[in-house]
């Protein structure tokens, strides 16, 4: 039976290929004790970063920073993102780049997926958030561009304000809310239309059930 997959450009599999690359190799560095191995585990990471360096332009010292810095068995990183609606309007904060997303961030050690959206949306936005219902967890790299170099769990939280106001802070400048025909330029690589979507969705929805990929 021939079953129809999307077409992947050989940009994106030579990135595919440098992932997996480096996830082989931290598995291996993590659990080899035989110093042979371990010496071609590090080359199998170095030659990751190298694929890695040549196909984004950033150089190999880079790549290496934020790219072979972990340790342990690799596993997706968690990113909440909250969305917050009043009058079918939807929040929005701006970066100090300029551009605007949901209200979230990396899940820190110490937080749940809850307590870290909460959190997130009163760091970013000034509001008192009470989160209520699941939207999706997504895979990053299947929704967002650029690739990125390690694996990335997308948590979109449909939440309530109970109170709160927007204070100045090192993250973001700004916040509002919008209708889906007056979006602001959008941080693609965090939040795109799409997602902004799927959470309007949800939220007009009476029987939503999660979606995940």
């Amino acid at each position: 039976m021939q079953t129809n997959k999307p077409d992947i450009s050989p940009e994106t599999q030579w990135l595919k290929w440098a992932v997996e690359l480096q996830f082989i190799a931290q598995a291996g560095l993590t659990y080899s004790k035989d110093s042979f191995d371990i010496e071609r585990f590090k080359r199998i990471r170095e030659m990751s970063a190298e694929i890695m360096s040549l196909h984004t332009g950033m150089s190999v010292e880079h790549v290496r920073d934020v790219f072979c810095n972990e340790t342990g068995f690799q596993t997706p990183k968690l990113d909440t993102r909250a969305a917050v609606f009043s009058d079918n309007k939807i929040l929005l904060v701006r970066e100090r780049a300029g551009t605007w997303s949901l209200p979230g961030g990396w899940v820190d050690v110490n937080e749940s997926i809850r307590s870290n959206t909460i959190k997130e949306v009163k760091e970013e936005s000034g509001y008192d958030a009470v989160p209520v219902k699941l939207i999706a967890l997504q895979d990053r790299n299947r929704h967002n561009v650029p690739t990125y170099a390690y694996g990335v769990c997308k948590v979109f939280v449909l939440c309530e304000i109970t109170g709160g106001e927007f204070e100045p802070n090192i993250e973001t400048s700004e916040c509002g809310f919008f209708g889906m025909d007056e979006l602001p330029p959008l941080a693609t690589e965090k939040t795109n239309k799409e997602q902004i979507m799927l959470c309007y969705s949800a939220y007009n929805s009476a029987d939503w059930i999660t979606l995940f990929d």
